[in-house]
């Protein structure tokens, strides 16, 4: 049985705890937060301590906090002889520095604690400088994913920042795409299967194949029109920056 401290009270720390918890092979001794409120949602489910107290002796300890406090975090632990692994997707493994057993656990996947997720679903990439950390890694990760990775921290930082691309700026998309309804009195939900074929269709074919719309046929006249119906200059820059980004992207085949 592999036995776990997580080291943070977030929305990837809930998640995974969660999800630790289904395995028989998997015993998280300990959750670790910051206050005795952030806390309480595991109090009843396993020991839990401030960071500025005891912990307990594991086989692995999962940092999962916000990036500026990975480095904190990890000083605290550097008399514990366990595996040490953050979960961040930008931040190098070279952070970890104080620790001879040091990796990466980085659950590729967008996180909200009142939304179920699927763990064996979700990308899992792996890193860590010793051999057997590194099999520890995988038997953690293959327990709970069906689609474990293992990537370098170079790699994983470009993974990242295409993360932030797929997720991040489409779901701002979304976000201008609720306000445009709303000021005019239109369902949102209406666009719900439009967004559902979108991301479905690059199951199929590539997105460079699978891009459709007014700037990808060059289609000047409706791409005005658009622009005057815009109200705000935000609104109006990020239309004119991604419709000029197609335009260039396709224009040899215009």
């Amino acid at each position: 049985m592999l036995s776990i401290v997580i080291i943070g009270t977030g929305n990837v720390a809930t998640h995974l705890f969660n999800t630790f918890l289904s395995y028989d092979t998997l015993n998280v001794l300990q959750v670790v937060g910051r206050s005795e409120d952030s806390l309480a949602y595991f109090a009843n489910k396993t020991k839990t301590s401030l960071i500025s107290n005891t912990i307990e002796i594991a086989d692995i300890y999962i940092i999962a906090v916000s990036d500026d406090a990975i480095a904190e975090v990890s000083e605290k632990l550097k008399n514990q002889k366990g595996l040490v692994v953050h979960t961040s997707g930008s931040v190098a493994m070279s952070i970890l520095k104080p620790h001879q057993n040091k990796g990466i656990f980085y659950p590729l996947q967008t996180f909200t604690k009142s939304k179920l997720v699927n763990f064996r679903a979700i990308p899992i990439c792996i890193e860590a400088t010793q051999k057997k950390d590194l099999k520890t890694l995988y038997f953690l990760a293959e327990t709970i994913s069906n689609h474990v990775h293992e990537v370098s921290s170079e790699q994983r930082k470009h993974l990242h920042l295409a993360a932030v691309f797929v997720n991040n700026f489409s779901n701002y998309m979304y976000t201008l795409g609720n306000e445009i309804c709303e000021e005019h009195k239109v369902p949102f939900h209406i666009l719900k299967p439009l967004i559902t074929e979108t991301a479905e269709k690059i199951n199929d074919i590539t997105p460079l194949q699978a891009q459709t719309g007014p700037a990808r046929r060059n289609d000047v006249e409706t791409m005005q029109r658009h622009l005057d119906q815009l109200t705000t200059k935000e609104q109006k820059n990020i239309y004119k920056l991604i419709s000029e980004s197609i335009q260039k992207k396709y224009g040899k085949e215009l």
